[in-house]
């Protein structure tokens, strides 16, 4: 038991001492392969923690290999600039002044509504408040509002149609039926909800519409009274 403690506290120090060599962005926000790093480090330190038949040293030799690996990659990433691309990716542009780019979001594996999510989260609830969206390489969000975004948000906005599909509970949330958002789109040149990209609705009536393809719209629907 004391030697599992004695060499637990030996690992500790040298992870310690390990991360703080690689910086302040190896503990913040990390691109890929530091988060590779960064897991390869900790399962080679679980290993002569657990198992008092491996040296110790063999895990300390292994941690610092890591470390310098770490240093030489970091070398590469800073002097050349495409190996810096192929390490770390590039930020994404997800939605710019024609509306959401939806090749750039299934490039990085996610829908309208993980881009929605995202926007909430950053304070953004409508999708027309913003010129720019990017997800950056280490996969932080960032955006780049209107200078008039706040007065576009009055209301919280609703997705409606996403990517093609009704939301059924949103749609009753309206007091409005289908045929009623179908004449709707058939008013803006648009026959058919599968060829909508993104529908949303605040409970003022003004709608963010877009096309697959085409730019986005802003519509203000004539309701008697503020729905919610």
């Amino acid at each position: 038991m004391g030697l599992i403690f004695i060499r637990t506290i030996i690992i500790f120090v040298t992870l310690l001492v390990i991360m703080r060599l690689m910086g302040k962005r190896q503990i913040g926000e990390m691109q890929p392969f530091e988060l590779v790093i960064t897991l390869l480090i900790a399962e080679l330190a679980c290993i002569p923690m657990a198992d008092t038949s491996i040296p110790l040293l063999y895990g300390v030799i292994a941690i610092v290999t890591i470390y310098f690996l770490h240093q030489i990659v970091c070398l590469f990433d800073l002097a050349f600039k495409p190996m810096k691309a192929l390490l770390s990716g590039k930020p994404s542009i997800v939605l710019n002044k024609d509306g959401i780019d939806i090749t750039q979001l299934k490039k990085n594996n996610l829908d309208v509504s993980d881009l929605i999510e995202s926007l909430r989260g950053a304070g953004y609830f409508s999708l027309d408040a913003l010129d720019y969206a990017l997800y950056e390489a280490n996969g932080s969000f960032s955006a780049l509002p209107k200078k008039d975004y706040e007065s576009l948000q009055t209301s919280l906005p609703i997705i409606l149609i996403d990517e093609g599909k009704f939301d059924k509970k949103n749609l009753e949330r309206t007091g409005k039926d289908k045929d009623y958002f179908l004449g709707v789109l058939r008013e803006h040149g648009c026959k058919d909800e599968k060829k909508v990209l993104i529908m949303t609705i605040d409970g003022n009536g003004k709608a963010y519409l877009q096309k697959n393809g085409e730019k986005y719209q802003v519509l203000e629907l004539n309701w008697e009274e503020k729905q919610w």
